[in-house]
């Protein structure tokens, strides 16, 4: 794991401060070939797929990119992170998208269906890179790829918070067009995170088949569905008593 601290430290005679943040500047990274910054979005969400990006940038976007005063995805205004995507998206060498999917969320647990998201995003690369930078502490299983994991690392790699900001746009438009299909959720606002009124509609509809059952908020049954199945249950008592009550007769 990198120590961005050292990597600073590293660089000898300091660059301009806009630059000595980037790990990308650092005399760490001097290797030969092409990085890859790697991130992932939705990993605490209730509703919907767990998102990856991975992306390669060229050294001549970096300044660019640095002047669009990129960040962490989630210190940036909606309608910024829109601009920035393309921006990145034009600039790019190569980029990709992978995801895990619900299903796969409550089958092998949020950090493996992450684990498992970032190495569909990287092994879609078409240009193959020389380094995955992986944001975080959890090296990716089994990608036949050098990788080195950051922690906080879009905060200090240009790539990896290129990879933040595609990856974030990317999911917040599925989430989107998903909410019309289930608009009880209010997804347009909370995106499929646990905001109050996203809690209160599960209290009382119970999960749509795309919530993340594994989760503790989405297990509850729903008061909607409680009732009916309270009135199911009295109906079937009822034809049971009158077909004693035939019986006797």
């Amino acid at each position: 794991m990198i120590d961005t601290e050292q990597a600073v430290a590293s660089t000898g005679s300091p660059p301009p401060m806009t630059q000595m943040r980037w790990l990308e500047f650092s005399k760490l990274l001097s290797i030969q070939g092409l990085i890859a910054g790697v991130d992932e979005v939705g990993r605490g969400a209730l509703f919907g797929p767990v998102v990856a990006a991975a992306v390669i940038l060229p050294n001549s976007a970096l300044p660019e990119l640095i002047a669009a005063e990129i960040k962490d995805s989630k210190k940036l205004s909606s309608s910024r992170r829109v601009q920035l995507q393309a921006l990145i998206s034009t600039l790019a060498i190569d980029w990709k998208i992978g995801f895990a999917s619900t299903a796969e969320i409550d089958q092998m647990n949020i950090l493996q269906a992450t684990m498992l998201a970032m190495k569909r995003a990287v092994l879609k690369l078409k240009v193959q890179p020389a380094l995955c930078l992986i944001d975080g502490n959890q090296l990716v299983k089994d990608l036949p790829l050098t990788q080195q994991t950051i922690v906080k690392g879009d905060e200090h790699s240009l790539a990896i918070a290129s990879a933040s900001i595609v990856a974030k746009v990317w999911r917040d438009d599925l989430i989107l067009r998903l909410a019309a299909k289930y608009p009880m959720y209010d997804l347009e606002s909370n995106k499929g995170y646990g905001s109050q009124r996203h809690l209160m509609a599960l209290q009382k509809y119970g999960p749509s088949p795309l919530h993340r059952r594994s989760f503790r908020p989405c297990q509850m049954t729903g008061l909607s569905s409680l009732s009916q199945s309270v009135e199911i249950s009295k109906k079937t008592r009822m034809s049971q008593l009158g077909e004693g009550v035939r019986r006797k007769k």
